[in-house]
């Protein structure tokens, strides 16, 4: 209570706190009301200063005309000058500084005397340059001037009204304010008094009874409620405290389920992770649904695979579940809870299934306690989940082993083939290559001119199929075949070897070729590397036309040898870049323009690469050729021994 009470008068001392704050802000108010009058004050000052201005240089340059018109001496028109062009600068000033629309006409009939003397008087005389036209007109240069002079004492006036005006009015707005604060701080000052005596004689009891109902909820009553009394804050802070009283009740009802529901899982998953004997897990797992339920009886239909199925119930001894019941339970969506419509107290949550496996489901009764809670059917559907979610895992667990199992037949079928496919083709090739070569290397003279084109036929596509028979036999084989014969290899001379082979062919195709190469070293098998760059350049002849350009380029990128084959050809289709390095892929253009070729030799560039700890890039624009990079570990040069 006392400190309550303490509460209640600071907060009385913060609001005579907030009065002190009224009366500072009516200080400064009436300090920036001054600051304003004196900005005015100094405007209408700076209006009256410059009409001053306007009649001085008035004189200035009356005194400098009168003194010309007497002697002649133009000297004495320096005067009239300045004055003539300080007037208008003066009066423009003036009506800057002034928004009465009084003041502004008489500065217009000022400004009109002063031209009017000017361009009557002053302008004739001094353009005339004689003194008996200078004297004709003194009379009328006198009337013009007092003109100029009565106007001026007029703007005078007005400005002088202006000034006394805006004094008077500052002192009514700073009396008015001075007023009104002094109004607003008894207002303030009075109603702080009411609210305080107000607050200690309704708030004390209200908060003595919020503080007894704390203390009872802290010692666990959670179903104890605040009445509500006092005005409607307070009535409202009670009607929060109700509501998060019952919140907390409800939260931790929640938690409470949420607890059974997490060792309920935990203990499913344990027996699910247990799946040694799946009939035996699928009863432990009955046993405890129908305990943590409290139910009747528990019955479990799971199908793992097309020929693999659970069927139990707890008790050992509970009646078997009828064929409308199951029929019922699997038309509903699978993992919702629903209630059997014909058997009083019994839920079932279908399983899903596919189409190797039927669906399941699994089905609690209790007879006792029909209704289910909202808690009860989702702790349910979430051990259906579980339960769901490892069936599924164990069905794709076997189709993944049936389907190793197959691909492994298939891969050692596969092998089986490529190999009895190559041994029955190079058998009958070597015969081929070896009678056709003796006939083409004889004399020929029992061959005619049509029969010697056959014999270079058939050794041409003897060589070529004798040269996708390797290549076969390359692409199968084990990734572990480079470690056989690893060494280190200095690519600039591979590079030297394959343009030495590649250079007649080049010009017999009527092609350029070019090529750079830095000394760079990598750990590898020399045949192969030197393979990696034949198929590369090979590629590049077969689609590059008469004319064109093959170049590549080796050099050493921080730690990585990179060799790049470039081509001038026909490009490869950006559709095609994909697949371009699998076995037997071919672009379309080269198919539409029947280039000749197995669709192996990227690939087997690629099982190189990749056997040497480095990668293959392809890039190309379609009719303007295309760009292949090699990258490969590089390593430091071989030290002499």
């Amino acid at each position: 209570m006392a400190s309550v009470r303490a509460r209640v008068d600071a907060g009385v001392i913060a609001v005579l706190l907030l009065f002190v704050a009224v009366v500072v802000i009516q200080f400064l108010v009436t300090d920036s009301l001054q600051s304003r009058h004196e900005r005015r004050v100094a405007r209408v000052q700076a209006a009256r200063d410059a009409n001053s201005a306007v009649l001085q240089h008035m004189t200035d340059a009356e005194t400098g005309v009168r003194g010309f018109q007497l002697t002649g001496d133009r000297s004495f028109l320096q005067p009239y000058d300045q004055g003539r062009v300080g007037v208008f600068a003066s009066l423009d000033a003036a009506g800057a500084r002034t928004t009465k629309v009084t003041t502004l006409r008489l500065l217009g009939v000022e400004r009109t005397a002063a031209s009017q003397w000017l361009y009557a008087f002053a302008y004739p005389v001094v353009d005339a340059g004689a003194a008996e036209r200078g004297r004709s007109l003194s009379g009328r240069g006198k009337e013009l001037f007092d003109a100029v002079r009565a106007a001026n004492a007029a703007v005078d006036r007005a400005l002088l009204a202006d000034q006394r005006r805006v004094v008077a009015a500052n002192r009514r707005a700073a009396r008015l304010a001075q007023i009104l604060f002094a109004l607003l701080a008894i207002s303030v000052l009075a109603v702080t008094l009411l609210l305080a005596s107000v607050a200690r004689r309704l708030l004390l009891a209200p908060l003595e009874h919020i503080r007894v109902t704390l203390q009872r909820l802290a010692a666990g009553e959670l179903s104890v409620r605040a009445v509500p009394a006092g005005p409607g804050e307070m009535r409202a802070v009670i009607g929060t405290l109700n509501h998060l009283a019952a919140e907390t009740e409800r939260l931790l009802a929640e938690d409470e389920a949420r607890v059974a529901r997490t060792e309920l899982r935990q203990a499913v998953a344990v027996a699910l992770r247990e799946n040694a004997d799946p009939v035996g897990t699928a009863r432990r797992i009955a046993e405890l649904i129908g305990r943590a339920l409290g139910a009747d009886a528990v019955h479990s239909k799971i199908s793992i695979g097309a020929a693999d199925g659970v069927d139990v119930c707890w008790p050992a001894g509970a009646p078997s579940l009828s064929s409308r019941t199951v029929r019922d339970v699997l038309a509903g969506a699978a993992g919702a809870v629903r209630v059997v419509p014909h058997v009083q107290g019994g839920v079932a949550v279908p399983l899903g299934g596919d189409a190797d496996c039927p669906p399941g489901l699994i089905y609690v009764v209790r007879h006792d306690r029909p209704d289910w809670t909202a808690d009860e059917r989702r702790l349910l559907a979430t051990v259906a989940r579980e339960i769901d979610h490892d069936v599924r895992q164990q069905r794709l667990h076997h189709r993944q082993s049936r389907l190793i199992t197959e691909l492994r037949v298939l891969d050692e079928r596969k092998d089986a083939f490529v190999a009895t496919v190559t041994h029955e083709l190079r058998t009958p090739l070597t015969s081929i290559l070896g009678y056709t070569e003796m006939l083409a290397d004889g004399d020929g003279g029992n061959l005619s001119p049509l029969q010697q084109r056959g014999v270079t036929a058939i050794l041409r596509n003897a060589h070529r199929l004798n040269d996708t028979v390797a290549d076969l036999l390359l692409l199968d084989r084990a990734n572990n075949t480079v470690g056989e014969s690893v060494a280190r290899v200095n690519l600039a001379e591979v590079a030297a070897t394959v343009r030495a082979e590649f250079e007649p062919r080049a010009r017999g195709r009527e092609l350029t070729l070019t090529g750079e190469a830095d000394e760079v070293w990598v750990d590898g098998d020399v045949r192969q590397l030197e393979r990696v760059l034949r198929n590369l350049l090979d590629n590049a002849m077969k689609f590059t036309g008469p004319g064109g350009a093959i170049g590549y380029r080796l050099r050493a990128v921080g730690t990585a040898a990179v060799l790049t084959v470039t081509d001038t050809g026909i490009g490869i289709p950006e559709a095609d870049l994909a697949g371009l390095f699998t076995p037997f892929h071919r672009a379309v253009n080269a198919m539409d323009r029947a280039v000749q070729g197995s669709g192996l030799g990227l690939a087997i560039v690629r099982n190189i690469v990749a056997e040497h700890g480095g990668t293959v890039l392809a890039e190309s624009q379609l009719g303007r050729g295309s760009t292949f990079t090699v990258t490969l570990p590089a390593v430091e040069a071989e030290q002499p021994a």
